[in-house]
């Protein structure tokens, strides 16, 4: 059982480290409050990996073409979304600024976690070390504690980051990096 959960926290760390969610956990720091993003982000995790151990090693059979296409729009959606919201913030300087309920942050955590983390491949490999191993609560210990470590160092650096650089410049470089990830996603869906 320690085995399992200690090659599933390493492997996920790593992986989540440099994944598109970590990504967008440290964008929602820059912009919103960094406990409330943090609970979201975390409870979406639950819920995948939730999910990821129930359904064994049923997703890891899924094909690969349709799933790499609808991480592709889901990018492309994310990277609309994102400078949209930019570009409603500019609006709104002119008007009293609102700030966004604490419900609102830790949804908007949550919805965006669970769809950066559709098919994701840190997803796959919960899947597949539960299969491989048969310790499904091994694996799902060692994929919270890592997801959830690294989401606090995102969190984290988002805070830190906010106070030197303008959210708008971060809103525009993610959903740049946005539509480099769909891009690079769209390729694989063609090739297959």
């Amino acid at each position: 059982m320690l085995v399992a959960l200690a090659v599933t926290f390493g492997i996920v760390a790593l992986a989540e480290l440099a994944d598109t969610s970590a990504l967008a956990t440290f964008a929602l720091a820059v912009r919103f409050s960094a406990p409330l993003v943090l609970v979201g982000v975390c409870a979406a995790f639950l819920v995948q990996v939730g999910v990821a151990v129930a359904l064994g090693s049923v997703v890891a059979l899924l094909p690969e073409r349709p799933l790499s296409a609808l991480v592709a729009v889901i990018f492309l959606v994310g990277a609309v979304l994102l400078l949209r919201e930019d570009d409603d913030d500019d609006d709104d300087e002119v008007a009293v600024p609102t700030t966004p309920t604490r419900w609102r942050v830790v949804a908007t955590s949550f919805g965006v976690t669970m769809l950066s983390e559709l098919g994701d491949p840190t997803q796959i490999v919960v899947v597949t070390l539960t299969a491989r191993y048969q310790e499904p609560l091994a694996v799902a210990i060692g994929a919270i504690v890592a997801l959830w470590l690294v989401s606090a160092l995102a969190v984290f650096l988002g805070y830190r980051l906010r106070r030197v650089v303008p959210v708008h410049w971060v809103t525009r470089a993610t959903a740049a990096l946005l539509v480099v990830l769909a891009i690079i996603s769209a390729i694989e869906a063609i090739r297959g």
